[in-house]
């Protein structure tokens, strides 16, 4: 369901559950032009008392930004990268909602002390 909605919004699927030693991506996107789209995909049977910004902790973010940097150093790519949620949330296929959340979140810079 998620890469069906992301093809019809023009994506390019490059990739679905990457996986290189323990980091894994649920699937590496790309925009027309330079642009990689890390999405992680969140599934839940109901969105009672649920926050989609529950769904990534600082250690899944430190994991997928991992994933990424091996994604892009792997294939040789000099693309910009973007992290993406999607949150499928539902019980049966009638009824499921999907929420896309581009640009969940941002890597964090890290600061050196001189």
């Amino acid at each position: 369901m998620a890469t069906e909605f992301l093809v019809k919004q023009g994506y390019i699927i490059r990739e679905t559950n990457w996986k290189l030693n323990h980091l894994e991506i649920d699937i590496i996107a790309q925009e027309k032009g330079n642009r990689l789209h890390i999405v992680e995909v969140k599934t839940r049977s109901n969105d009672k008392n649920f926050d989609p910004l529950d769904a990534i902790d600082k250690k899944k973010i430190a994991h997928l930004i991992a994933a990424a940097n091996a994604y892009v150093m792997t294939t040789g790519l000099d693309y910009d990268v973007q992290f993406d949620i999607i949150i499928i949330v539902g019980n049966t296929p009638d009824e499921f909602r999907l929420d896309y959340i581009p640009d969940a979140f941002y890597p964090p810079l890290k600061s050196y002390r001189r």
